[in-house]
């Protein structure tokens, strides 16, 4: 055989007509590489277009379709422009999504309200109660409406309210047939405590009531009679809301009462229910001393509770936050109530206090927080704005005689204003002296024995 035959170059160089070699892939630039993939799209087309199978026949337009919005002038070397790219470019993994959503949070909100819903959008915002999803209870839908507008403030008072619901929303439910009550009616109760969630966020108490309350109906007779059992739930309820709050108030009342003496001056902090029960039941057993309300806004709940102490004839001062430093060399004992207790001694309780018993403990004034065991929660919380919840805007409890309409005086939120009023905040265990609760007056290094006083049932 004779070799194969080598093609001949003419003497003047290559065959100028010749088309070069192709540029491997690799060699080849990025705008290259989309120029040929747009080429060959283009090939694809026209041989769809004319109903023909010609693999060996150029296309007629050797260029690619420019794209809208390319001026397809050439460079100054004589090359075509690179077609524009197209028109989601290809991002870093990431980036497209974060940005696409910045900007649609952007449109809708704008710049300045964007940028703080993306740093508090953890926090409980208060809104109006959306429409019912699922069977709700009246009396549910009309406990929601009052936890949105603030209308049952404070962690008694709220998880009392929630029991006190769930006795009718139990009261009115008929188990369906083939099913029993300790089975059906927690999916019955799920939407109702779902729909309370909704309508603001739930709090330690109510959490740690509607977790005995779901033992207390796992844990029922199914030979019982349907009435029977129901009876018997709402008997479990009462008897929650007595031993838990009631009676662990009045224990909480004469031992915190104890440690108030004759000329004291004592201090709180915004409105605490068990701490109203303490002053006034101190007063009732013939100590005098006086009391400083301290108060700040929006909520300004420090008013109730000082109209309260007046009536009872207890000597009073009122002040707002900023003030506190020019009274605190005075005070004989601090005295604060607690929205939740966590296992490391810290208190979480109505923005405010964190800062009264910090700069108490700077004056070496006593810091004694009344709470119940209820109230304990087995986490841990480092800060307040990992977790917290918004006040509404405004006064709303403000009391004093206006010479404007309420609404002129109001802030609201605008394009560059934005209100933030966090409810809670965090004291640390450092700044308390002591905590009283129902089981004996613990020192904040101890909280965690809690669970074990009470035969670690919460």
């Amino acid at each position: 055989m004779s070799p194969p035959s080598l093609p001949v170059q003419p003497p003047n160089g290559p065959n100028p007509d010749s088309r070069p070699p192709l540029k491997a892939q690799k060699e080849m630039t990025k705008a290259e590489r989309r120029e040929l993939q747009e080429k060959q799209r283009a090939a694809k087309a026209a041989a769809k277009t004319a109903g023909t199978s010609q693999p060996n026949q150029k296309p007629a337009t050797k260029q690619p379709p420019v794209p809208i919005g390319s001026t397809g002038a050439p460079k100054k070397g004589g090359r075509p422009a690179d077609p524009a790219p197209p028109r989601t470019p290809m991002l870093p993994a990431g980036r497209q999504p974060r940005d696409a959503k910045l900007v649609s949070t952007l449109a809708e909100t704008g710049p300045m309200n964007a940028r703080g819903l993306r740093i508090f959008s953890h926090f409980g915002l208060p809104k109006p109660v959306s429409l019912a999803k699922g069977d709700i209870h009246p009396v549910i839908l009309r406990l929601a409406l009052q936890f949105s507008d603030f209308k049952i403030t404070g962690a008694n008072a709220r998880c009392i309210a929630t029991l006190t619901a769930f006795k009718t929303v139990i009261q009115d439910y008929i188990t369906p047939p083939n099913t029993t009550l300790s089975r059906h009616l927690m999916t019955h109760l799920s939407p109702q405590i779902s729909h309370l969630v909704a309508a603001r966020p739930m709090s330690v108490t109510m959490g740690n009531a509607i977790r005995q309350l779901k033992l207390e109906i796992s844990g029922s007779d199914i030979d019982l009679p349907e009435q029977d059992a129901k009876n018997a739930l709402c008997q479990k309820i009462d008897n929650y809301v007595r031993d838990r709050i009631m009676v662990a108030d009045q224990v909480i009342e004469e031992t915190a009462g104890s440690k108030i003496k004759d000329g004291d001056i004592i201090l709180t902090y915004a409105r605490s229910s068990v701490v109203e029960k303490v002053l006034l039941g101190a007063h009732s057993e013939g100590r005098r001393f006086s009391v400083i309300v301290v108060d700040s806004r929006p909520m300004l709940e420090g008013k109730r509770l000082l109209s309260v102490l007046t009536e009872a004839d207890i000597q009073c001062s009122y002040l707002l936050l900023p003030a506190l430093g020019s009274v605190i060399t005075e005070v004989s004992m601090v005295l604060v109530g607690a929205h939740s207790i966590h296992s490391n001694g810290s208190v979480y309780s109505r923005a405010g206090t964190a800062l009264v018993a910090m700069l108490a403990k700077q004056h070496s004034v006593p810091v004694v927080v009344c709470c119940e065991t209820y109230k304990f929660s087995e986490g841990v919380q480092l800060d307040s704005f990992t977790k917290n919840e918004l006040a509404p805007l405004g006064d709303k409890f403000a009391s004093f005689p206006l010479t404007k309409p309420r609404e002129a005086l109001m802030l609201v939120n605008g394009p560059n204003l934005e209100i933030l009023n966090p409810l809670y905040d965090l004291t640390p265990p450092t700044s308390i002296s002591a905590v009283v609760t129902e089981v004996g007056v613990i020192p904040p290094n101890s909280i965690s024995s809690i669970p074990l006083a009470l035969g670690r049932l919460l």
